[in-house]
């Protein structure tokens, strides 16, 4: 059975009694990097603005952002991106009234409009029976991979062991990655798995702590350095393994943004912390699917930039799917408490899943 994306109901203004509605109101930037009064704040979902008469739907969206009309469509910026003169979309009334309409229902099924009020285990937690939502997962990635762009989130820990790193670069040469969003760690600790079998001064695949192993991934971050690249560390070492080695090699890019505690970092990790969200967010305005495992902030901040639709080239508009992987139901919970409510997550080791969607795929 081939797979079939959720279908796409546009808002019908008509049935809604919103065609006498007035054009959205506008405020104009007096100050960059500040929006004027009343803002309109951008949420997940898609989001419908009045101008000459006319309903525009703003395409590239994300939460907590600021929706600008540029003299032919609307365009979303982060507050520091606000200009003087930009027309920003001013009111805080979501249904229309006023010339913005919020559309919450356009991926809605009746199904999932008719639950009992009252039904056990209706969360997500270590007791839910994951096996459909793997099923699922195989079948939307064998479509995203011809149709899509999967953005992958990932924590060190997906490289702290041995098969999970080999299978994530399976995941990579078959064409089930389009991008990966990650920190210093998750590299560091990929490369020094490469070129000192070990993470974190751990064997990657016993887990033996190695004699002065403290000092492996350091000493790797060093090599880096003395190369003045990734790719060309790995060219020298002859590098022929792991996650970062595969992205390398199939040119699949990957964005590494800076934390507090870094060590090092590596050369191609972002230092300033806004620079890295505009390389993140240039891939999430691509990505139709994204997949994030073990790494709580990263999550966040990727869930932060994501909406719940995109506007394909041709028009379309489809889900974008999203998932949250990791062992602790409070990392996977939180998404959805800081507004990213079409997460849908997996409470699971991060390392049993990155094996077990590769041999559900047959990679």
């Amino acid at each position: 059975m081939l797979f079939q994306l959720a279908p796409y109901t546009h808002p019908d203004f008509a049935a809604l009694h919103l065609l006498d509605a007035p054009d959205a109101a506008l405020g104009r930037v007096e100050k960059d990097f500040v929006a004027p009064d009343n803002y309109h704040a951008t949420t997940i979902f898609p989001t419908y603005f009045k101008v000459n008469g006319k309903w525009h739907l703003a395409e590239e969206s994300r939460m907590d952002c600021i929706a600008v009309w540029d003299g032919e469509k609307v365009i979303v910026k982060e507050f520091r991106h606000l200009k003087v003169g930009d027309l920003v979309f001013t009111g805080r009334e979501e249904d229309g009234s006023k010339g913005i309409f919020v559309h919450t229902q356009g991926f809605a099924s009746g199904a999932a409009n008719e639950r009992d009020t009252f039904s056990f285990r209706q969360g997500r937690s270590r007791e839910t029976a994951f096996s459909r939502d793997y099923d699922h997962l195989y079948e939307l990635l064998r479509h995203e991979k011809d149709h899509g762009h999967i953005v992958w989130v990932l924590g060190p820990a997906v490289a702290f062991d041995s098969d999970s790193r080999a299978a994530f670069a399976r995941l990579v040469e078959n064409g089930y990655v389009s991008a990966v969003l990650a920190g210093n760690a998750l590299a560091t600790h990929d490369l020094e798995g490469a070129y000192k079998r070990t993470a974190l001064g751990q064997d990657i695949y016993t887990q033996i702590s190695q004699t002065m192993g403290h000092y492996n991934h350091i000493d790797t971050i060093n090599k880096v350095r003395s190369y003045g690249s990734i790719p060309a560390f790995i060219e020298g070492e002859g590098i022929d393994n792991g996650i970062i080695h595969a992205c390398v090699k199939n040119d699949v890019p990957f964005v590494l943004t800076g934390s507090i505690r870094d060590d090092g970092p590596l050369p191609e990790v972002y230092a300033d912390v806004y620079a890295g969200q505009d390389a993140m967010r240039n891939q999430v305005r691509k990505a139709t699917t994204v997949i994030c495992m073990a790494t709580t902030l990263h999550a966040i901040a990727t869930g932060n930039m994501t909406p719940s639709f995109r506007v394909m080239p041709d028009g379309t508009i489809r889900q974008v799917y999203f998932y949250s992987v990791d062992i602790s139901e409070f990392a996977v919970n939180k998404l959805g408490d800081r507004g990213s409510l079409s997460a849908r997550s997996i409470v699971t080791n991060v390392q049993d899943f990155v094996v077990n969607v590769a041999k559900g795929l047959g990679v």
